[in-house]
């Protein structure tokens, strides 16, 4: 799998969110449809089995209602990717990354071993279970926990538990704290808050570059990890500090140099997506001359800065639809060679499936403070459009992707528009980007009157949050959403039987499920009409035509 990873502090969002996001690109030669879900208490499994390792866990009987973007069709698992709950915890899961081989030898991936012959026979062996992965982890921990830090502990436990199989970089955050998870070997992990006034720029490596172990095994202000990891790295000899008393003391390390990759294919595929973002967020600094601190195949570009201007819904959307503009290095550009621009791996890649950027607002009530911003395909072709996710139902244009082609899905439409545009990127860029313009402010604006209108039901300027009872009269008809009343009534986490519990009244997520509608059915019209735009630009253009005709 491959994926890039965005992630952004409260002090350093535009508006005070913290802001998690992930493109989810599947592996070379594969194209994995996705869909817009909630998951509802009645639905979520009380037995769990992961499809691909096999592993049975026992889960708790309390679980929250929560939203996810998981594959469309079967034979993987759920792969959840990205979620948020009606608590307002988010989570991506996950960005691929690797460990060294010293990290592999002394803490070996847990794997499906499937059986051996048949019950009964002298040489037969039983399957043994592998570990817990990707398909996993948003469906085990988001909708039991009530914060970040919860969510990373819980995490932790599990891993220490069953293991896992791959190498992943996990994200939960929730309106005050991002924490970034890394797991290390079969059954190790490291997690580090993110600084409220600084982003972190994570492609597919191993990118923390600063642990204090001190402090995760101790108040774990910013830092928190497996409870052996001192004595993991003292006994298996990973700690390759030249101080006179490295090989007795394990403090504060660079877990890149310890537990990561330093390859040739980082340079390609890894380093370059990094130094971009950077590039774009620190804009003033030197990042193309010869004397540059930093290139596209630098090894110690930070894991984390602090950039010069608040960082908005745009600025994200770009970066994570981006191929290197205004470079030698972008595919549609015309600057460098041929070489050139080939060289590196962009971010916004074709195999791209969904990308979620998951915002929570501190200054909105809890029933509706957590988007979505969601889109489908391949970057550069497609838009952001934002999304409630407290809710017990999504629109059909997102949720019912199937595996066949179809314009009825917002998925495959998009999709369509990439291969038909992509020949002819510079025709085809104009109607893109109007496309995209038109979306995104339409999503702001529709966004802004909804909580405007939820807000406005109170008489006292705002909706309860969970724990707190209260009757608003009368919400005004703004964007089709029109009710006598709403009601949040009570403290449930566990939720009720209709999947509504401490996030908010039936009514509300009426109200959001309605408003979510609304964007579906702007989306697919402005996507209907890009469809049209990019047809005709690109049959115009096709190899066979012939400006002559009969009349």
């Amino acid at each position: 799998m491959s994926c890039t990873t965005l992630l952004v502090g409260k002090s350093a969002t535009i508006d005070g969110s913290t802001m998690i996001a992930r493109n989810d690109d599947s592996g070379s030669g594969r194209y994995d449809p996705k869909r817009f879900i909630a998951v509802n208490p009645p639905d979520q499994p009380r037995h769990y089995r992961s499809e691909l390792s096999h592993v049975s866990i026992e889960l708790p009987d309390d679980p929250c209602r929560y939203s996810i973007v998981p594959n469309a069709l079967p034979g993987r698992g759920i792969l959840a990717e990205c979620g948020i709950s009606e608590r307002n915890i988010a989570m991506s899961a996950t960005e691929t990354i690797a460990v060294n081989e010293r990290v592999l030898g002394a803490d070996p991936m847990v794997e499906l071993q499937p059986a051996h012959g048949n019950p009964g026979d002298a040489d037969y062996r039983p399957e043994i279970p592998g570990g817990i992965g990707e398909e996993d982890f948003i469906t085990l921990v988001l909708p039991y926990v009530h914060s970040a830090r919860e969510g990373v502990r819980r995490l932790g436990e599990l891993l220490e538990r069953f293991g896992t199989y791959e190498a992943n970089g996990i994200a939960i955050s929730d309106v005050d704290e991002i924490w970034y998870v890394e797991t290390i070997g079969g059954h190790h992990w490291i997690a580090k808050r993110v600084p409220d006034d600084c982003y972190a720029a994570i492609p597919n490596q191993l990118g923390l570059d600063d642990f204090d172990v001190e402090d995760a095994l101790g108040d774990a202000r910013n830092h928190m990890c497996s409870a052996d990891l001192t004595e993991f790295i003292r006994v298996n000899h990973l700690d390759r500090g030249m101080g006179a008393d490295s090989l007795n003391r394990v403090g504060r390390f660079n877990p890149r140099t310890l537990f990561g990759t330093r390859t040739t294919k980082d340079h390609i595929y890894n380093t370059p997506r990094a130094w971009y973002m950077e590039r774009y967020l620190n804009p003033s600094e030197d990042w193309d001359s010869p004397a540059a601190r930093y290139t596209p195949i630098s090894d110690d570009i930070p894991w984390c800065r602090r950039p010069e201007n608040r960082v908005t819904v745009e600025d994200v959307a770009f970066l994570m639809a981006s191929h290197f503009e205004d470079t030698p290095y972008d595919p549609y550009g015309t600057l460098g060679t041929e070489e050139t621009r080939h060289r590196y791996r962009p971010i916004g890649i074709n195999r791209t499936g969904q990308m979620g950027l998951l915002q929570i607002r501190p200054y909105e009530p809890e029933a509706n403070r957590s988007v979505m911003w969601l889109q489908y395909g391949s970057g550069p072709f497609t838009t952001l459009t934002p999304f409630y996710t407290n809710v017990r139902d999504t629109p059909a244009y997102l949720r019912d992707t199937s595996a066949e082609v179809s314009t009825d899905s917002f998925y495959w439409t998009s999709r369509i528009i990439a291969a038909l545009a992509d020949p002819h990127y510079v025709s085809n860029s104009n109607a893109i980007e109007h496309y995209r313009e038109n979306v995104m402010s339409h999503g702001h604006a529709h966004i802004a009157r909804v909580d405007a209108a939820l807000r406005g039901a109170t008489g006292a300027g705002a909706i309860a949050g969970a724990g707190h009872a209260v009757s608003c009269a009368d919400i005004e008809d703004v964007e089709g959403i029109k009710h006598d009343a709403v009601r949040m009534d009570g403290d449930s986490t566990a939720g009720t039987a209709d999947g509504v519990g401490a996030g908010g009244s039936r009514m509300v997520c009426d109200a959001l499920e309605q408003a979510n509608q609304r964007m579906a059915d702007y989306l697919r019209s402005q996507t209907q009409e890009l469809l049209g735009k990019v047809l005709y630009t690109s049959s115009n253009l096709m190899r066979n035509s012939f400006a002559m005709s009969d009349r």
